[in-house]
């Protein structure tokens, strides 16, 4: 994706996110920030019988690109399984944003995928602690 590319896809998730708000029910419901940045994000997800996110949402405030990755990650997701998830990588989510856009606001551009895995993490952990 060309600088303008980027720009534009990045533009269309500010100002037309997806998922944005509250789901029903979350198994994963985690706050997250950057203070350099004044980013506040809020993930949730729920996973349904077969492990798979079933639903996926976010809410905060933010810059341009926070919010944006946070609307992408979203779509990104759906339909993952945790692990799949936890898989998932900065360096990639960089790239799928515009990394030349997005490589002077890292902390920004990954904060909605990190505190989602975090909280995907901490899910999985109390899962397995439950089931032994």
């Amino acid at each position: 994706m060309d600088r303008q590319e980027a720009i534009e896809f990045l533009m269309d998730h500010y100002e037309n996110p997806r998922n944005k708000g509250d789901i029903e029910h979350p198994d994963v419901n985690l706050n997250g920030g950057n203070p350099g940045c004044s980013d506040v994000i809020t993930m949730q997800a729920r996973f349904n019988d077969a492990g798979k996110v079933e639903a996926i949402s976010w809410d905060g405030e933010g810059c341009t690109i926070s919010r944006a990755a946070a609307s992408y990650v979203t779509e990104l997701v759906e339909g993952m399984t945790v692990e799949e998830i936890e898989n998932v990588s900065f360096e990639d989510l960089m790239e799928q944003l515009g990394r030349e856009i997005v490589m002077t606001r890292p902390t920004c551009a990954t904060l909605a995928l990190g505190t989602l895995k975090k909280g995907v993490h901490e899910y999985h952990m109390h899962k397995r602690a439950n089931q032994a």
